[in-house]
């Protein structure tokens, strides 16, 4: 069984080692790992085309992939990274097991307190100092992402790791989750 590891780990200076550490402990639950290729991509191309090179291979990559475990930890800002989101709604649309974690244990509404001053506009909506609505769902990130990973029948993992993206305590547990998975197919 074939897992893609999405994520902004391959953003990291030590990318390399953080997903050999995945691919391990993926190897470890006998289940094979499938890391984003961005080290495959031609370096000669111009970087608009070595971008879609890598889109490429990635999207090859989660066609390969029986499910994704997805790092939703935040990303430049309050939420996670663009391309993971993209990952798994790519894998969730294709009807494939979809298990996420995030190492910020914060929820999405207290983060976006914190960074952009969310108050109670007077009718119960919470607004960003900009003025624009907040969602206030209770969950750990955007709707469509904690939403997509509960409505699938997984629990998205919150795990207190400080809000870093290369902690393994939050992966770890949602491997568990996709052991669980597999071993009741």
């Amino acid at each position: 069984m074939k897992i893609y590891l999405a994520g902004p780990d391959v953003f990291l200076p030590n990318a390399a080692e953080v997903l050999a550490a995945k691919s391990a402990l993926v190897h470890g639950a006998g289940l094979t790992p499938l890391a984003p290729g961005d080290a495959q991509v031609d370096r000669s191309l111009s970087r608009f085309d070595q971008g879609c090179a890598i889109s490429e291979v990635d999207e090859g990559l989660m066609n390969r992939a029986d499910a994704v475990i997805a790092n939703l930890t935040p990303f430049r800002g309050v939420s996670a990274d663009p391309g993971t989101a993209f990952e798994l709604g790519y894998m969730a649309a294709q009807g494939k097991a979809v298990f996420a974690y995030t190492n910020d244990a914060r929820p999405l509404t207290d983060r976006i307190r914190s960074a952009l001053g969310a108050d109670d506009d007077g009718s119960g909506q919470l607004r960003d100092r900009d003025g624009l609505a907040v969602e206030n769902f209770a969950m750990a990130d955007n709707l469509m992402l904690h939403g997509g990973v509960a409505r699938r029948g997984a629990t998205l993992i919150v795990h207190d790791g400080g809000g870093q993206i290369a902690d393994l305590g939050g992966f770890t547990q949602a491997l568990v989750q996709v052991v669980a998975w597999r071993d009741s197919l």
